[in-house]
């Protein structure tokens, strides 16, 4: 998958070719269900997990639907990043809001860790996560941007620079103290 041909296949939507967005979803979809996978490595119910698939497809829908057109494929996965968080926090919402004490919902967090793959210390609760985004939110409304472009939407810091129109070590500076932030903040 390549940034110019979702780009070409998203200007050729908006210039009426109806095939261009199904093609750009089946461009996007395997990176962003990876990107799901990813987040659900250490949930173990599975009756109540939400799936990756189920997850991608939302998104997609929730994409498709919305009003905004991509116009770019960095715009396209940060779009994608945004109604991702989304589904996840309505699922871990309801998920305690259970009448017979709905569980925790975990998701990973080995793509935030400079150099560290996922492993058991990585999984936390999304909805502590979650708190701790929107208080980043209200501190440092750019840098918690860049963390869910990140983090959600999986773009690298390069795509992240020029999608937020930033340079490329103010990007890096902003994910390393998200890194931090969010290692004090979830204890």
């Amino acid at each position: 998958m390549t940034s110019d041909n979702i780009t070409e296949l998203l200007a050729a939507w908006r210039s009426g070719d109806a095939s261009a967005q199904m093609r750009v979803s089946t461009l996007a979809y395997d990176r962003l269900k990876a990107l799901a996978v990813q987040r659900f490595a250490r949930e173990s119910s599975a009756e109540n997990m939400l799936q990756p698939t189920a997850l991608v497809h939302e998104a997609l829908m929730r994409l498709w639907g919305a009003d905004a057109t991509p116009n770019d494929r960095q715009h396209l996965f940060a779009l994608a990043s945004m109604h991702m968080r989304s589904i996840l926090f309505d699922h871990a919402r309801a998920r305690l809001a259970q009448k017979r004490g709905g569980s925790a919902f975990k998701v990973t967090l080995g793509v935030l860790a400079e150099g560290s793959a996922d492993s058991a210390q990585d999984a936390v609760d999304f909805m502590a996560l979650e708190q701790a985004i929107q208080r980043l939110e209200s501190e440092d409304s750019r840098t918690a941007k860049m963390l869910c472009l990140h983090y959600f939407g999986g773009l690298d810091q390069r795509e992240i620079a020029e999608q937020m129109l930033l340079s490329l070590t103010t990007v890096e500076r902003g994910l390393r103290f998200a890194r931090a932030w969010l290692k004090d903040a979830l204890g």
